[in-house]
């Protein structure tokens, strides 16, 4: 992916989508992901159409979209940092709609290594629970 302002762009898209069709939304389309995300139409066309042409979504049956192996995983990887990050905010006091919000800012800059090791630390947290 490309500058860091599209590459997180592009990492919204693949989570959104993937968290639409988590929750029951039994086809995903683009105007989903517009009333979803409170993007216009316009720009999720652009932005779905650059993902279709890096290979990380395709449109399948009645202009429904799914995301390939490779936008899977980067869609899988964002939403369980948004999810244990939003958690760990949580939990120290920081109310849900900001933890939320916050999560998703700082999901697309950690370092696999702060990851991986917040992601640790907040495993262990949990288990002397």
């Amino acid at each position: 992916m490309e500058n860091t302002n599209t590459h997180e762009s592009s990492e919204d898209y693949l989570e959104r989508i993937l968290m639409l069709s988590e929750n029951g939304t039994k086809l995903v389309k683009a105007v989903d992901l517009s009333v979803s995300m409170g993007f216009s139409k316009p720009s999720v066309s652009v932005a779905l159409k650059k993902l279709e042409a890096q290979g990380y979504v395709y449109l399948g049956e009645r202009q429904s979209l799914h995301l390939t192996p490779e936008g899977l995983e980067i869609a899988e990887r964002v939403y369980e940092r948004h999810q244990i990050l939003a958690k760990m905010l949580m939990a120290i006091g920081v109310d849900q709609k900001t933890a939320c919000k916050d999560a998703c800012r700082i999901e697309h800059d950690l370092s696999d290594e702060t990851w991986n090791a917040l992601k640790e630390h907040y495993q262990h947290y949990l288990k002397k629970d």
